[in-house]
């Protein structure tokens, strides 16, 4: 156990298998096709290490989902490599990375909020009715449009048979979390037992960023007089929303990680229960055998970690 007690411990499920994240340790396992385990990890320094004030309270949030989605992709592409053991395929550089992770972005925000803003602004004139970017109603069904394009997302990539691995994978992450944090002994028997429903999930965190968002446009955007209309203006007023969501992201972070500590509260647990909602669709309950992938990632990462800590090599 690490000197200190237990400490916060991330994951993300990745093909056949599972990335595990510390303050300072990074493992991904993956089972490969001939049954054998393949293990990466390294050393893990954020940002936020060398610059203390991106650590700060709603500064770290927009620095851990951008550091997530890096560390994310490598995984991804160091567990692909693995599970079809395809030696001749080099691991993604740094410039695919950061490739991969523009060309997300870009599209993460044509659908989900370019698309979901126009959308608004038509329903509202074929209703008769026009609404503007100063109405709560409006921000309203901006992120019910929103809520209905990412379950509808993930609902129809879930139908893929891979993603449907992934999601066991997800369900076995959390497990093993559980157990962790739990106190209990990594195995796979202690693990089985939990749910794979996590208040921590980037699930939960995407759906809290959502109904943070519905608040905070609807108070700022009257406060800018963003009064004018124009289907190009519109074009600003996405621009505002998503140099907003860096705020909105930070104050998501530092509820959802408050949340997951205190769930004995009635109003915390209102608060993240439409992320677990959503989690329903993203997890599914893993084999014993995507479990042990699961922990394996668990304690290489924490045992580097302490290792770590204490100056030396695992």
């Amino acid at each position: 156990m690490i000197k200190g007690g237990r400490i916060n411990v991330g994951g993300q499920a990745v093909l056949e298998g599972v990335m595990m994240r510390s303050p300072s340790a990074l493992a991904v396992a993956v089972r490969k096709a001939n049954g054998e385990v393949a293990v990466k990890e390294s050393p893990w320094n954020s940002i936020s290490a060398r610059l203390p004030v991106l650590g700060l309270p709603f500064l770290r949030g927009s620095v851990v989902l951008l550091e997530a989605l890096i560390n994310g992709l490598d995984a991804l592409s160091f567990s692909a490599n693995q599970a079809l053991e395809d030696e001749a395929e080099e691991e993604m550089g740094a410039w695919a990375i950061g490739l991969t992770i523009a060309a997300s972005l870009a599209l993460g925000m044509v659908l989900f909020m370019a698309l979901p803003h126009y959308l608004s602004l038509l329903i509202g004139r074929l209703s008769g009715h026009p609404i503007g970017v100063t109405s709560f109603v409006f921000h309203l069904l901006d992120g019910l449009i929103k809520l209905i394009l990412f379950i509808g997302y993930i609902w129809l990539i879930s139908r893929i048979k891979e993603i449907g691995r992934l999601f066991e994978y997800h369900g076995a992450e959390h497990k093993s979390i559980f157990t962790y944090e739990a106190g209990q002994e990594l195995t796979v028997e202690n693990a089985r037992g939990h749910t794979t429903l996590h208040p921590r999930c980037g699930t939960a965190f995407i759906i809290i960023v959502l109904l943070i968002s519905i608040l905070l446009f609807t108070v700022v955007f009257p406060l800018l007089g963003a009064s004018r209309k124009g289907w190009a203006i519109q074009l600003m007023y996405i621009a505002i929303k998503i140099g907003l969501m860096f705020p909105i992201a930070g104050m998501a972070y530092e509820l959802n990680r408050y949340a997951s500590r205190h769930m004995d509260r009635l109003l915390l647990r209102a608060a993240v229960a439409p992320g677990l909602w959503v989690q329903r669709l993203t997890t599914r309950e893993p084999s014993d055998d995507q479990i042990e992938i699961a922990l394996i990632a668990l304690k290489k990462t924490l045992q580097l970690e302490e290792a770590q800590r204490a100056g030396g090599t695992p």
